[in-house]
Protein backbone atom coordinates (compact mmCIF):
# COMPACT_ATOMS: atom_id res chain seq x y z
CA UNK A 1 0.00 0.00 0.00
CA UNK A 2 1.32 3.65 -0.88
CA UNK A 3 1.48 6.48 1.71
CA UNK A 4 -0.21 9.60 0.28
CA UNK A 5 2.24 12.74 -0.42
CA UNK A 6 0.86 14.49 2.82
CA UNK A 7 1.61 11.48 5.20
CA UNK A 8 5.49 11.87 3.08
CA UNK A 9 6.17 15.10 3.18
CA UNK A 10 4.64 15.42 7.07
CA UNK A 11 7.18 12.40 8.46
CA UNK A 12 10.06 13.73 6.04
CA UNK A 13 12.28 16.85 7.65
CA UNK A 14 13.79 19.65 5.54
CA UNK A 15 16.82 21.42 6.74
CA UNK A 16 15.89 25.25 5.92
CA UNK A 17 12.33 25.20 7.47
CA UNK A 18 11.98 22.25 9.56
CA UNK A 19 14.54 20.72 11.64
CA UNK A 20 14.92 18.00 14.68
CA UNK A 21 17.47 19.85 16.17
CA UNK A 22 15.90 23.47 17.66
CA UNK A 23 18.54 26.36 16.93
CA UNK A 24 18.80 28.46 20.21
CA UNK A 25 21.28 31.01 18.85
CA UNK A 26 19.12 33.00 16.97
CA UNK A 27 16.85 33.84 20.24
CA UNK A 28 20.17 34.38 21.99
CA UNK A 29 21.65 36.89 19.84
CA UNK A 30 18.59 39.12 19.55
CA UNK A 31 18.52 38.90 23.34
CA UNK A 32 21.25 39.86 24.00
CA UNK A 33 21.09 42.53 20.83
CA UNK A 34 18.15 43.89 22.78
CA UNK A 35 19.73 44.08 26.03
CA UNK A 36 22.68 45.75 24.59
CA UNK A 37 20.84 48.55 23.31
CA UNK A 38 18.58 49.24 26.09
CA UNK A 39 21.93 49.34 28.23
CA UNK A 40 23.53 52.14 26.26
CA UNK A 41 20.34 53.91 26.14
CA UNK A 42 19.84 53.42 29.75
CA UNK A 43 23.57 54.90 30.61
CA UNK A 44 23.88 57.51 27.66
CA UNK A 45 20.52 59.11 27.05
CA UNK A 46 18.06 58.14 29.17
CA UNK A 47 18.94 60.70 32.36
CA UNK A 48 18.98 63.12 29.80
CA UNK A 49 15.06 63.06 29.63
CA UNK A 50 14.96 62.76 33.28
CA UNK A 51 12.61 65.65 34.77
CA UNK A 52 14.04 69.09 35.31
CA UNK A 53 12.45 71.44 37.22
CA UNK A 54 10.76 73.92 34.74
CA UNK A 55 12.38 77.27 36.60
CA UNK A 56 15.89 75.94 35.30
CA UNK A 57 15.30 74.65 31.28
CA UNK A 58 16.36 76.71 28.87
CA UNK A 59 12.95 77.24 27.46
CA UNK A 60 12.29 79.56 31.16
CA UNK A 61 15.00 81.31 30.81
CA UNK A 62 14.01 82.27 26.78
CA UNK A 63 10.51 83.21 27.90
CA UNK A 64 12.15 85.81 30.46
CA UNK A 65 13.94 87.42 27.58
CA UNK A 66 17.88 85.46 28.50
CA UNK A 67 19.78 84.24 25.38
CA UNK A 68 20.62 80.69 26.05
CA UNK A 69 23.31 78.43 25.09
CA UNK A 70 23.06 74.52 25.66
CA UNK A 71 26.69 72.66 25.02
CA UNK A 72 26.00 68.74 24.69
CA UNK A 73 28.27 65.49 23.70
CA UNK A 74 25.62 63.27 22.95
CA UNK A 75 24.06 63.62 19.15
CA UNK A 76 20.62 62.75 20.47
CA UNK A 77 19.93 64.48 23.33
CA UNK A 78 20.78 67.69 21.14
CA UNK A 79 18.64 66.73 18.55
CA UNK A 80 15.89 66.27 21.12
CA UNK A 81 16.53 69.85 22.64
CA UNK A 82 16.86 71.45 18.95
CA UNK A 83 13.24 69.47 18.30
CA UNK A 84 11.50 70.46 21.46
CA UNK A 85 13.12 74.56 20.63
CA UNK A 86 11.22 74.21 17.07
CA UNK A 87 7.96 72.77 18.84
CA UNK A 88 8.44 75.72 20.91
CA UNK A 89 8.91 78.29 18.17
CA UNK A 90 11.91 79.34 20.18
CA UNK A 91 14.11 80.50 17.55
CA UNK A 92 18.28 79.93 16.90
CA UNK A 93 18.57 83.38 18.23
CA UNK A 94 17.17 83.18 21.62
CA UNK A 95 18.40 79.44 22.04
CA UNK A 96 21.07 76.85 20.88
CA UNK A 97 22.18 74.04 21.44
CA UNK A 98 25.81 72.94 19.97
CA UNK A 99 27.13 69.31 20.10
CA UNK A 100 30.66 70.59 21.72
CA UNK A 101 32.65 69.58 24.58
CA UNK A 102 32.03 71.71 27.49
CA UNK A 103 35.77 71.76 28.41
CA UNK A 104 37.73 73.38 25.50
CA UNK A 105 34.61 76.20 25.69
CA UNK A 106 35.81 79.31 26.80
CA UNK A 107 32.80 80.11 29.64
CA UNK A 108 34.23 84.06 30.04
CA UNK A 109 31.58 85.23 28.46
CA UNK A 110 28.81 83.65 30.50
CA UNK A 111 26.97 85.09 33.49
CA UNK A 112 24.46 82.53 34.01
CA UNK A 113 25.61 78.78 33.84
CA UNK A 114 23.32 75.53 34.83
CA UNK A 115 25.46 72.23 34.65
CA UNK A 116 24.20 68.59 34.59
CA UNK A 117 27.33 66.49 34.83
CA UNK A 118 27.81 63.47 36.90
CA UNK A 119 29.77 63.66 40.29
CA UNK A 120 32.95 62.15 39.16
CA UNK A 121 33.57 65.27 37.20
CA UNK A 122 32.18 68.28 39.62
CA UNK A 123 35.56 69.01 40.90
CA UNK A 124 37.06 69.80 38.30
CA UNK A 125 34.25 71.55 36.73
CA UNK A 126 34.77 73.96 40.36
CA UNK A 127 38.64 74.62 39.07
CA UNK A 128 37.41 75.54 35.25
CA UNK A 129 34.24 77.95 36.01
CA UNK A 130 36.52 78.92 38.89
CA UNK A 131 38.95 80.57 36.72
CA UNK A 132 36.54 81.76 33.82
CA UNK A 133 33.43 82.87 35.08
CA UNK A 134 32.86 86.79 36.28
CA UNK A 135 32.37 87.50 39.77
CA UNK A 136 28.70 88.05 38.89
CA UNK A 137 28.20 84.90 37.77
CA UNK A 138 25.94 82.26 39.25
CA UNK A 139 26.09 78.35 38.49
CA UNK A 140 23.23 76.41 39.34
CA UNK A 141 23.83 72.28 39.65
CA UNK A 142 21.60 69.70 39.11
CA UNK A 143 21.43 66.45 41.02
CA UNK A 144 24.86 66.66 42.28
CA UNK A 145 26.67 69.55 44.06
CA UNK A 146 30.42 70.57 44.09
CA UNK A 147 32.38 69.47 46.74
CA UNK A 148 34.16 72.24 47.83
CA UNK A 149 32.00 75.09 47.51
CA UNK A 150 28.98 75.97 49.75
CA UNK A 151 25.88 76.89 48.24
CA UNK A 152 24.13 80.42 47.84
CA UNK A 153 20.50 78.27 48.29
CA UNK A 154 19.05 75.17 47.86
CA UNK A 155 15.76 73.98 46.31
CA UNK A 156 14.01 70.22 45.59
CA UNK A 157 15.53 66.86 47.36
CA UNK A 158 17.13 64.05 45.61
CA UNK A 159 17.94 63.78 42.00
CA UNK A 160 15.30 66.74 41.66
CA UNK A 161 17.30 68.77 43.75
CA UNK A 162 19.59 71.92 42.41
CA UNK A 163 22.16 73.78 43.98
CA UNK A 164 23.10 77.46 43.51
CA UNK A 165 26.04 79.20 44.01
CA UNK A 166 27.61 82.91 42.96
CA UNK A 167 30.52 83.78 42.27
CA UNK A 168 30.96 87.09 44.02
CA UNK A 169 30.05 84.95 46.93
CA UNK A 170 32.43 82.21 46.44
CA UNK A 171 35.44 84.15 45.54
CA UNK A 172 34.94 86.45 49.36
CA UNK A 173 35.06 83.24 51.08
CA UNK A 174 38.23 82.25 49.29
CA UNK A 175 39.97 85.55 49.82
CA UNK A 176 38.71 84.99 53.19
CA UNK A 177 40.34 81.99 53.84
CA UNK A 178 43.37 82.87 51.96
CA UNK A 179 43.68 86.09 54.40
CA UNK A 180 43.26 83.85 57.63
CA UNK A 181 45.64 81.10 56.06
CA UNK A 182 48.65 83.85 55.60
CA UNK A 183 48.33 85.64 59.07
CA UNK A 184 48.63 82.25 60.86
Amino acid sequence: MEDNIDMILYNKTTKLILSDETNSRLPWLASGLLASVYGMWAMFVLPGFRKVPWKLKVFAAVSMGLQSRGYELNPILVTYAKTQAWWRGISQNQATFVRQDIWTTDLSSYNNVTVFLSPSVMETLEEKLSAELPDDARIIVCRFPFPHWSPTCTEGFGLDQVWAYDMLFLNKRRHTILKSTAQC
